[in-house]
């Protein structure tokens, strides 16, 4: 069994249905977790995306209702105090934000791929693998 950490981006690419023209980012992260769930494989989902995705106006209960559709593929997990200070000084560091580097440190505690379109993620190429939904699509 293979586990994927989502970026939070990649599941507002699908929540909000984001595309753009000749990048469809919405299609992309579809094709990816139908992938995921064909293979048998889990999606980690941590209190550090319902941190973002509630911050940027979703409800906790809007984000249960999207990710249950993907049932026993989710696979839920909470931040440590040690992971969030280590992420603290990584993103010092690193230049990166304090937040994805937690979403880093937490992909790689739990053996998981780390899925991002995001550029600055590769200042942190040493510490998780990264990769972009098309890669596995």
């Amino acid at each position: 069994m293979v586990n994927f950490y989502l970026d939070t981006s990649i599941w507002l690419d699908l929540f909000e249905n984001r595309n753009e023209p000749n990048f469809p980012k919405c299609e992309n992260a579809k094709k990816l977790i139908a992938k995921i769930i064909q293979d048998n494989n889990r999606i980690i989902v941590s209190n550090n995306n319902f941190f973002e995705l509630i911050t940027l106006g979703y409800t906790k209960y809007e984000i249960k209702l999207s990710l249950n559709q993907f049932g026993r593929t989710i696979y839920y997990v909470w931040s440590t105090g040690k992971q969030f200070r280590k992420a603290k000084d990584l993103a010092l560091k690193r230049n990166v934000p304090k937040r994805d580097a937690l979403h880093a440190l937490i992909a790689r505690d739990n053996k998981a791929i780390l899925i991002t379109l995001d550029k600055h993620f590769q200042n942190l190429i040493d510490i998780v693998k990264i990769k972009q939904p098309r890669d596995f699509i």
